[in-house]
């Protein structure tokens, strides 16, 4: 007896779980997506150590770029509308580093057919001349950037400047670094007062 008793309470529930219920739910439909992406093709906004320079373009994990990329501001994902972007400032780039080094070479022409720059230092005897320092050379880096100030007003940073040890009245050559490919050749005449 018992059996069948448990045999018509399973019936029972069957049958009524088969019928609609009065009231219906909500139903949740899950639709199956195509495969997720692992990778991600990235631009770096930012230098990144181990992983690569700012302007380089990556593949990177997705969950890479989701959780540590994206909220720190480091990459942005690889568009065709970034990459224009990107080659346009690149283009840019390239128009200033041109017109930076014609500068230079155009400056060091000024230079060049200037022909001397005069130095006055204390004279000693024969040609020997009396300066500030002993051990080193009497004219400096300074001076000739105090000159250039003063003849041509134009301003140049005295660590560009390598002067020949000078001691001596007479005609010299410093050079002046004026971009990484541009050194200007400089004369300068120290004479006695």
């Amino acid at each position: 007896m018992a059996s069948s008793s448990a045999c018509a309470s399973t019936l029972a529930w069957s049958a009524a779980s088969s019928r609609p219920p009065a009231r219906r739910a909500m139903s949740l439909v899950i639709v199956a997506q195509g495969k997720v992406k692992k990778y991600r093709q990235v631009i770096l906004t930012d230098d990144i150590a181990e992983v690569g320079k700012k302007g380089n373009t990556l593949k990177v994990r997705a969950g890479f770029y989701r959780n540590f990329l994206l909220p720190k501001g480091k990459a942005q994902l690889l568009t065709p509308e970034v990459l224009k972007e990107m080659q346009q400032e690149q283009e840019r780039i390239e128009a200033e580093k041109k017109r930076v080094k014609e500068e230079a070479q155009q400056l060091a022409r000024v230079f060049e057919t200037i022909g001397a720059f005069k130095v006055p230092r204390k004279g000693g005897k024969g040609k020997q001349i009396f300066g500030r320092q002993v051990l080193t050379s009497n004219v400096t880096a300074q001076d000739l950037v105090d000159i250039i100030k003063s003849q041509l007003n134009r301003d140049v940073d005295k660590r560009l400047i390598t002067v020949p040890e000078i001691r001596e009245i007479g005609e010299y050559i410093a050079e002046i670094k004026l971009h990484p490919e541009v050194t200007a050749q400089v004369r300068l005449t120290v004479y006695a007062k």
